[in-house]
């Protein structure tokens, strides 16, 4: 592969980088895609390259109605007009999601090729995007060993899954090395307002043990962790209802974040990203301007103290309200 994910997202024993999701770009129930948003996204991407952010994150199921597909083929169409030489550094990682009829050792051969299609003939990373563990156990051990294979032949860089908690995480690793295939990265949940993987026993501590690199998905919490309790509206849709929601009892934390931004002249969505950093978690936050792209750049610039991590974790892991769980995590 020109690029593959192993030679991104930070060197050994130092702070993760910053990569990007997509799940908005395509996506018009939470967050109004529509297509002449195109070229806003556009600048987003260069400015996210410019800026030296490498790792873009998408899945095929992302984009909604007949925008299905339509994170992918953005991703691969703006990533296709780089010069090589900006293209190559570039890792481009997609989750393949395990629907029903997607069955057996070559589940997804047909979804994958179209997913490297869209995406302009390269997948650095693939990732199970779920595990069925919980409704369909016997589906998820032929899809992995078909993802595995598909590494195994080069027609992708490396292997990941997401969504799993770590009983899951250790079998399947066990499963992959057994075969001597490697399980890269894992992907879940994680902010502020989800912290139950750095619980002790959790998958951040599982990572650490077995060198899985850590993705935290959602670190902003919808942008939730990012925006003010004081902002003078909310968003539309299931996003402002769960904001209102959450909001009342976020005030110690935000107090608490507003102090440590300032001391670093940074903003409040820098300190939730570096929060995930100083637990070994690359956060992937959905940048949708480039102005946002600036903000998430900015955070690489510094790191939290250790005093103000601990501060956070506790107030983290003491909320009594947090962002729904995904339902398709495992245990």
């Amino acid at each position: 592969m020109a690029h593959p994910w192993a030679d991104v997202g930070g060197a050994e024993g130092s702070a993760p980088g910053i990569g990007v999701g997509t799940w908005a770009w395509g996506n018009q129930l939470l967050w109004g895609y529509d297509p002449s948003q195109d070229p806003v996204l556009e600048a987003t991407f260069q400015r996210a390259v410019a800026c030296g952010l490498q790792v873009f994150d998408t899945a095929d199921s992302y984009g909604t109605g007949r925008f299905n597909g339509r994170s992918e083929a953005l991703l691969g169409r703006f990533s296709a007009a780089l010069p090589p030489q900006q293209r190559d550094r570039l890792c481009l990682a997609t989750k393949l999601a395990p629907f029903p009829w997607r069955l057996g050792r070559r589940g997804y051969q047909r979804g994958f090729a179209a997913s490297k299609q869209r995406l302009g003939g390269r997948i650095d990373l693939v990732q199970l995007h779920w595990s069925t563990a919980r409704y369909a156990p016997w589906q998820e051990a032929p899809l992995l060993e078909g993802l595995a294979d598909l590494v195994e032949q080069g027609e992708a860089g490396a292997l990941g899954v997401s969504n799993m908690g770590p009983l899951r995480l250790r079998a399947v690793h066990r499963r992959l090395a057994e075969r001597g295939v490697a399980l890269s990265s894992l992907q879940v949940q994680l902010s502020l307002l989800a912290p139950d993987p750095i619980r002790p026993g959790g998958v951040a501590e599982l990572c650490r043990e077995l060198g899985i690199r850590l993705i935290a998905y959602s670190p902003l919490a919808l942008g939730l962790l990012a925006r003010p309790l004081q902002a003078q509206s909310w968003p539309m849709g299931p996003r402002g209802a769960l904001f209102r929601r959450l909001g009342p009892a976020l005030v110690e934390l935000q107090a608490e974040m507003g102090r440590i931004a300032a001391s670093h002249a940074a903003s409040l969505s820098a300190v939730a990203l570096n929060w995930c950093r100083a637990h070994g978690a690359m956060p992937i936050p959905g940048l949708r301007r480039p102005d946002q792209v600036d903000d998430a750049a900015a955070a690489l610039t510094w790191s939290l103290s250790a005093e103000e991590r601990e501060r956070l974790d506790d107030l983290a892991l003491g909320l009594e309200v947090g962002m729904p769980a995904n339902p398709f995590q495992s245990a």
